[in-house]
């Protein structure tokens, strides 16, 4: 069944407690001090069963300008807003700034309730009434009914009833299949139990026994027990107030403002690229850098906005701003916050979040505020999109994506398969890594550019040690990640590679026709002494050219494979070696296994050089030696 939750909000004393007792029969104002003045001061929480069987939260907010971040902590999560007006007195200054936030934080319904009417006569009752319909032109609660009550008397507490209930049939479901957020709105100690913490759950759900943290600090617990409208309950869902029991952690540990989720499932953010947004009545302007308070979810913080659009904001206006804060947040993108004048403390705006986590921007940076663009009016295929494109360098993981978006890793799954053209994707182990299309490709081009370069400067060489490419180019991810990379360009067939070194797929070493004659030497002095080659400077002696010409091209033949240097170093000619190999293949084939005096004998050499080959073979894993006997591997 669909979860509710109800919030009040207007000026102080216009009648919000006296309303709730009489919808519910529960009194909200719980501190002495509240007893006492006759006003809300803190939140007050309580339920009720509406005719259509659906049971609904209900808060009561405080209306004094003195408590207006409490009456923020309460509106965060709210469904349904009943805006009440008491009829002796009208639309007051906190009933507008209650108004400008409901507008603000996006609130979609509400009802207006005319409380005190058996104060007041008709006349002015409907003087009230057209000073009410003015002032919510333009507003959500533009077509809302006004119902007329008295909590005293019990006028109207049906016909608002009845309108609740109607109401709550448009309001949108919460997404259970979302990370679970839990807003902390109050935190206290029951002797006994330990510590509690209550708020709403503005998405997901969340069982008994769940490991969960407390952003934005490491404060890792578990749920011991939830209670839900009172009632004990292993499982709550989004849209619910809940009342959570929390193990091994002190109250002290908590505050108002932090937020319960599932471990690292969150990133603490100093930073929030927002759309910022002034009213059109505010008497104050926002100029580049102006501090602020700022109200988000449950929490108050000071920050300053960094304009990134504009010089200053008139009220009216809105822009792309940077909110630098003094403490750690965490934070989801598309959470509505409000901004308030830091001193004399006044609501003048808010907005919504377009990046929770992002880089430090420059003002009138074209591209960044594109960027805040596509995040503004995109979908969450678009924001994820943009996201991986921004953090390709890093080769998240789906883990990492979730934690940064703020969705279920489920969720990341099935978006980034629809984006398949626009991703490439790099499995390690269990986790699976991301990377925007273009970063691959302009990888790719770096590396294909640096191994062009490297060929025209040693176009006698293989190629470059891949080591020291995925050093250069992916040094700062995991080695394997940068591999996989490597390995991706060899099987697109843009690179190869020998040995140690990777090349581009067309490369061919370029000798010259002395270097050829060279090469053709060196090559007739291995194949002919065939299981007894000769040493480097044996060769070199031999051959009359430049020493530093004849090494030059030495090096080339080991690079490129053509000598191959096997146990003890000692060389042999790739043809040589290779049949050796073929030699050995037959002969356990037929045999089962071969000695190392068998395979001297048959190569015609002396043990030195059989043992090198035989050993060689063994680190290719051709052979494998038992006791005495090589078998095949």
């Amino acid at each position: 069944m669909k979860n509710i939750i109800i919030g009040t909000a207007g000026h102080i004393d216009h009648g919000k407690t006296e309303l709730i007792r009489a919808l519910t029969g529960t009194d909200t104002d719980r501190l002495k001090e509240e007893k006492e003045r006759g006003i809300s001061i803190e939140l007050g929480f309580t339920y009720f069963d509406l005719p259509s069987g659906r049971r609904a939260g209900i808060i009561d907010v405080p209306g004094h300008e003195r408590f207006i971040k409490n009456m923020l902590a309460g509106v965060a999560g709210i469904d349904i807003v009943i805006l009440v007006i008491a009829a002796d007195e009208g639309v007051m200054p906190q009933t507008k700034e209650h108004l400008d936030i409901l507008n603000m934080l996006n609130i979609k319904k509400g009802i207006v309730a005319l409380t005190k009417i058996d104060l007041v006569d008709d006349e002015w009752l409907n003087l009230v009434k057209e000073d009410i319909k003015e002032h919510l032109k333009g507003t959500f609660l533009e077509s809302s009914p006004v119902i007329e009550v008295s909590s005293i008397k019990g006028i109207g507490i049906n016909k608002l009833i009845n309108t609740i209930d109607k109401l709550t049939e448009e309001v949108e479901e919460r997404d259970i299949k979302a990370t679970p957020r839990l807003p902390i709105d109050r935190v206290f100690t029951i002797s006994g139990f330990g510590t509690i913490v209550t708020g709403t759950l503005i998405e997901g759900r969340i069982k008994v026994g769940d490991e969960v943290q407390i952003f934005p600090g490491n404060k890792i617990t578990r749920i011991r027990s939830i209670q839900v409208h009172g009632n004990d309950t292993d499982v709550a869902y989004g849209g619910q107030r809940v009342a959570i029991n929390l193990a091994g952690v002190k109250k002290s540990d908590i505050n108002r403002g932090d937020v319960v989720a599932p471990v690292n499932s969150m990133e603490p953010t100093m930073m929030l690229d927002v759309k910022l947004r002034l009213l059109e009545d505010s008497q104050r302007i926002i100029e580049n850098r102006t501090r602020l308070r700022l109200h988000i979810g449950t929490n108050e913080i000071f920050c300053r906005a960094v304009l990134l659009d504009k010089d200053m904001l008139l009220p009216g206006e809105s822009c792309y701003a940077q909110l630098r804060l003094e403490e750690k947040i965490v934070a989801k993108r598309k959470d509505r916050f409000i901004v308030r004048f830091y001193s004399p403390m006044v609501t003048i705006g808010g907005g919504e979040i377009l990046e929770p986590n992002p880089n430090k921007k420059k003002r009138f940076d074209e591209e960044a505020i594109e960027e805040l663009k596509i995040k503004e009016q995109g979908d969450n295929k678009d924001i994820l999109e943009k996201i991986v494109k921004d953090n390709s360098k890093d080769f998240l993981n789906v883990q990492e994506l979730s934690k940064l978006a703020v969705m279920p890793e489920n969720q990341i799954l099935e978006i980034i398969n629809k984006l398949e053209d626009r991703v490439v994707k790099f499995n390690l182990l269990k986790d699976t890594h991301i990377i925007h299309k273009e970063f691959y490709e302009q990888l790719k081009d770096e590396i294909v550019n640096e191994l062009k370069k490297f060929h025209k400067n040693y176009p006698l060489k293989s190629g470059m040690l891949k080591e020291e490419v995925r050093s250069k180019y992916l040094g700062d991810v995991k080695p394997k990640l940068g591999d996989n990379f490597i390995n991706n360009l060899i099987e697109e067939n843009i690179i190869k590679q020998i040995k140690e070194n990777i090349a581009l797929k067309e490369f061919e070493p370029t000798f010259t026709k002395k270097q050829k004659d060279i090469k053709e030497k060196i090559e007739e002095e291995y194949k002919k002494a065939r299981y007894k080659p000769p040493k480097k400077d044996e060769v070199i002696s031999k051959l009359d050219y430049d020493k530093k010409e004849i090494e030059h091209v030495y090096e080339a033949l080991l690079d490129l494979n053509i000598l191959i240097k096997a146990k003890e170093g000692i060389i042999f000619h790739k043809e040589v070696y290779e049949k050796g190999i073929e030699i050995v293949k037959n002969f356990i084939s037929k045999n089962g296994s071969i000695t190392l005096a068998e395979f001297r004998d048959l190569i015609g050499t002396s043990r030195k050089y059989a043992m090198a080959l035989l050993e060689s073979y063994d680190q290719q894993k051709i052979t494998r030696r038992i006791e005495d006997k090589r078998i095949l591997y």
